[in-house]
């Protein structure tokens, strides 16, 4: 039976590192014991359990820690590659704040391409929330760096930093990155990942948690992904929580995490 269920948890994008944490806790409940007789009842209650454990991270409350902290504004630094929605997860992670009574300024740190200076600008227009940029090709610290003082003078909440997301084999970006964080210190450090690609996604969520450690993960179009594993994957990956699931094109379409909508998906 179990070949069975690991062929099902890999079509369903469920990671081979997944699979194996699987596979070790049936071992240590099922070999050297006597067997019962609903075996197979046992394989999924051990199998629900484990994964269970993977998804069982403290729910994060952003707009709490915002409040809670003292320290003014609160900074939250997102990371990924491009054409992965971190853009727009950025615009919808506004309107939830926004929709909290919680004030934004956002930060055009993707220097590298004119277009992310624009996408992030049009949401900014359409949110009326202020956008902070430099020009093309400027130093993208700079510009995270006028922005926190702005929101400081200005008395704003938080800051949003947009950074760049070329390949992360780019040793250039990465340097980039590094001093972003440096200079601004981000009370939170969000990856964003595309949750249908599966492998890609959790390969990207692992380098950018090795340059930096990330707080938690947003993962985008979650309502086509139809096999659930993305998170299970990146949890586990990473040990960061999921914060919230893409599942749409609008601003109202970011839905915080739910382990039990992911089990359901999964079967279980």
């Amino acid at each position: 039976m179990f070949w069975d269920l690991e062929l099902a948890l890999l079509e369903n994008n469920v990671s081979v590192e997944v699979i194996d944490k699987i596979k070790i806790d049936l071992k240590s409940e099922l070999v050297d014991k006597p067997l019962p007789r609903e075996v197979e009842t046992k394989i999924m209650q051990t199998l629900t359990r484990t994964l269970k454990e993977i998804l069982s991270y403290e729910p994060v409350d952003i707009p709490a820690l915002i409040r809670n902290q003292q320290k003014k504004p609160f900074i939250i630094a997102f990371f990924g590659i491009n054409g992965t929605g971190k853009t727009t997860s950025i615009a919808k992670l506004t309107h939830y704040l926004q929709q909290r009574k919680i004030s934004v300024v956002l930060a055009a740190c993707d220097t590298f391409r004119a277009a992310a200076i624009q996408q992030l600008e049009e949401h900014a227009d359409k949110l009326k929330v202020k956008m902070i940029k430099h020009d093309y090709g400027s130093d993208s610290a700079a510009v995270a760096f006028d922005a926190v003082k702005y929101a400081e003078k200005n008395k704003i909440d938080v800051v949003m930093i947009d950074t760049a997301g070329r390949l992360h084999s780019n040793t250039n970006l990465m340097e980039e990155l590094k001093k972003i964080i440096k200079v601004t210190q981000p009370d939170l450090k969000i990856f964003v990942g595309e949750s249908i690609t599966g492998n890609d996604c959790i390969e990207q969520a692992r380098k950018f948690n090795e340059l930096v450690e990330m707080d938690g993960v947003i993962l985008t179009k979650a309502d086509v992904d139809e096999k659930g594993g993305a998170p299970l994957s990146i949890s586990y990956t990473i040990k960061k929580p999921i914060l919230f699931l893409g599942v749409g094109q609008r601003y109202e379409d970011l839905e915080e995490f739910d382990a039990d909508v992911i089990m359901e998906r999964l079967g279980l």
